[in-house]
């Protein structure tokens, strides 16, 4: 059965025009993995009596344990519609935010998007962050309104009610589409029933429906309404006759043919926007075109680490051949590797061919040093893809360490496994101190991580209490202060002040771009002219992004200052991930260099007398701008049954929150609150208590404030007591 499986996979991945890469994603709790399982089902790749209940995708023991899908999984599978086939790769994602990096991850390799969300909660906040996440990446999405059984069998609306639900579904779905896709694809991108690009249905009972098909095949939603009526023997009948009439996959796999752009199609659009290089040269030409005979061009989105096998990069193939034995360039990694083993997916199974065209998702064996994000090429370096950058950081930290001393060396590549395998998850790695910390989403994210180094790689750890990771920022601009050198032959000249809010916006929406930039970078300079209003000479004189911080160089006619560029860089990336104040991340600061007076002779200006004048002069001068520290916020949707409202009033603002709005749906209660991440910890456990477990919370959005003055000394002091810091090392 799997080879005769593999042979149609291999047939279609040559035919681009009927293949279609597409995710399944939704907010958790809405259906997504039953739903993949149905889909499989329908393919011929597993049994019809397992489909909905056997979560197939969530291979992990951790996932099956807890019910929800952690890590995504990729599966390809042939689709029939209208006598032609198609290959489908499917990529099932997770819904819990705290694994919302997986999503990011999986929408740079696919071209559509079925959004799911469920009859009975409409749109919640994950549903829109993971729209966020498709639509910045140019995935096309079309809708599934999925457990509809439930407006029939608990609501009991009538089909008038249904229809009213569904229609202002659709609109809150549009809504976000038309506030975050882009530009020209606003209006385009919308769903709609008419359209053919809204599914109803229930994943758990195996039946799908959309206007066209019941068009095509007669079905009315009376009849539907109906299964639902009888006694229990009847209803299982009639859903098992409807099942058959109208099968998910079918309804779903028809939508994406039809609706889904195909990979030429598809790169045509995607390609200018996450590849930077040039569209009129021979690599453009190939991206663009999805050539299967041009240069070689795979990004990574996923590793997975196999017992067997060893590490599988999976990815998309944008451009070229892969093929077995292949010598490759990693652009990010700047190293050369060989491509062992050529995969295409299966569920968990992974089948072995030889050679595979561009437009497929697809897994290799043998690049060790590949990360979720590095773009492979043959033929050597080129302009790599666009990095993935996430919607939200790590705001939370353990640390780990070995119980036996002798499983150090083991805990160290378990630790740089864990982080190739969840690029969300910020490993550091101190290895003269012993000491680890893990960088999470939130609580779950680290427990998650935690038990599968222990239970799947086999290491015995203890971790800390969680902790949160402050940010340093400043209030004001700081007079101009002096950095000497050891040797007193330098001298570097600085001023730090806050980055305006549009820069600061424009950072996030990754209008600038990151990193280190050439001098008169045309992309910067277009961002800081045309939207923030700076003069041509002020915007070529920025250099460089950090962690939402710039580095502008306001020196004139310095002789050697392009030779001391690069160690400059360095520092300011140094001094923005560990501040003065107690060695937290900076945000929102700008640092110019105004002047600086260099020795002749390049020996008595090398790294060793330029770092400490660099990083003393950018510390002292953050020091005299008002230095604060800002905390961690997140917006959180509750929902109560309305006579528990006292309650989660009381206990957000014991937890020192503030509620933002408060709407009543029928009888339950939509709250929004922000809360401050250090008062988190044990949260879900309180409003468990405190609505007698009928309340639930789901993250909207995450933002670092100012943390209360009357905090501030205590906090600080607590950071550097438990880093060991002391006013030398601090640099204050």
């Amino acid at each position: 059965m799997a080879e005769k499986m593999v042979e149609k996979v291999m047939r279609l991945a040559h035919k681009p025009d009927q293949i279609r890469n597409i995710a399944i994603c939704a907010h958790i709790d809405h259906g997504k993995t039953t739903f993949s399982d149905n889909l499989l089902a329908g393919a011929g790749m597993m049994s019809e009596v397992d489909a909905g209940k056997a979560c197939k995708l969530d291979f992990h023991e951790d996932e099956q344990e807890r019910g929800i899908t952690i890590d995504s999984a990729s599966v390809s599978m042939v689709h029939v519609l209208n006598d032609k086939e198609y290959l489908i790769n499917l990529i099932d994602t997770p819904g819990h935010v705290d694994f919302g990096g997986d999503v990011t991850r999986a929408m740079r390799a696919v071209d559509g998007a079925v959004v799911l969300i469920c009859a009975s909660e409409g749109a919640m906040p994950q549903t829109e962050t993971v729209l966020r996440q498709a639509l910045k990446e140019r995935v096309r999405p079309i809708l599934f309104i999925n457990k509809v059984d439930r407006l029939i069998k608990e609501l009991k609306l009538t089909p008038e009610q249904m229809q009213q639900r569904f229609i202002k579904q659709i609109a809150d779905v549009n809504k976000i589409i038309r506030n975050v896709a882009p530009e020209e694809y606003k209006e385009l991108w919308q769903v709609g029933i008419e359209k053919g690009t809204v599914g109803f249905g229930s994943a758990f009972h195996n039946w799908g429906i959309s206007l066209p098909y019941m068009q095509k095949k007669g079905i009315t939603f009376t009849e539907i309404i109906n299964a639902y009526s009888g006694t229990d023997e009847e209803i299982k009948a009639n859903v098992i006759t409807l099942a058959k009439r109208a099968p998910i996959h079918e309804v779903v796999l028809d939508m994406s043919v039809l609706h889904h752009p195909n990979p030429v199609q598809a790169q045509k659009y995607r390609i200018p926007k996450l590849w930077q290089g040039d569209l009129e040269s021979a690599d453009g030409k190939t991206l663009m075109n999805c050539d299967p005979n041009g240069r070689l061009f795979f990004v990574i989105t996923k590793v997975v680490v196999d017992p067997q096998a060893g590490e599988i990069a999976a990815g998309r193939l944008f451009g070229g051949t892969m093929k077995k034995g292949e010598e490759v360039w990693l652009n990010m990694s700047k190293s050369a590797g060989r491509i062992q083993q050529v995969y295409i997916y299966n569920g968990a199974k992974k089948e072995i061919v030889d050679n595979v065209p561009a437009g497929n998702i697809i897994g290799v064996g043998g690049l060790r040093a590949g990360m979720p994000g590095e773009t492979v090429t043959s033929g050597g370096k080129t302009e790599p893809f666009e990095k993935i950058s996430h919607l939200f950081d790590p705001v939370v930290t353990k640390a780990i360490e070995a119980k036996r001393p002798s499983d150090l060396p083991k805990l160290i590549e378990v630790l740089r496994q864990v982080q190739k395998e969840d690029p969300t998850i910020v490993v550091e790695i101190n290895e003269e101190t012993g000491e680890h910390l893990l960088h999470g989403m939130g609580e779950l994210h680290l427990e998650v991580i935690e038990n599968r180094i222990v239970k799947e790689k086999g290491v015995e750890v203890k971790t800390s209490p969680p902790i949160v990771v402050y940010r340093e920022a400043i209030t004001k601009e700081s007079p101009q202060i002096e950095g000497k050198s050891p040797n007193k032959h330098n001298k570097l000249y600085f001023r730090v002040e806050p980055l305006d809010d549009e820069i600061v916006k424009g950072i996030k929406a990754d209008k600038m771009g990151h990193g280190r930039f050439k001098k008169k970078d045309e992309h910067v300079m277009s961002f800081l002219r045309d939207e923030c209003d700076w003069d041509t000479k002020t915007a070529q004189s920025v250099r460089a992004e950090c962690n939402g911080n710039i580095f502008m160089d306001n020196t004139r006619g310095i002789v050697h200052i392009n030779e001391i560029m690069e160690l400059l860089l360095d520092m300011f990336e140094d001094v923005m991930k560990a501040g003065p104040l107690a060695k937290e991340p900076c945000v929102n600061v700008k640092v110019r260099l105004m002047d600086c007076t260099l020795h002749e002779d390049a020996i008595h200006r090398g790294p060793a007398q330029m770092y400490p004048a660099i990083r003393e002069g950018i510390r002292g001068a953050m020091m005299e701008a008002g230095p604060l520290l800002y905390e961690p916020l997140q917006v959180t949707r509750i929902e109560v049954p309305t006579e528990y409202v006292g309650e989660i009033s009381k206990l957000v603002s014991s937890k020192r929150g503030q509620l933002l709005e408060m709407n009543q749906e029928g009888d339950m209660t939509v709250i929004v609150a922000k809360l401050p991440v250090g008062e988190l910890f044990g949260w879900s456990n309180a409003l468990r208590s405190g609505t007698a477990g009928r309340g639930n919370s789901s993250l909207v959005d995450q933002s670092f404030e100012m943390l209360p003055r009357e905090l501030q000394d205590k906090v600080r002091s607590q950071i550097v007591e438990r880093k060991g810091l002391t006013a030398g090392n601090l640099g204050a």
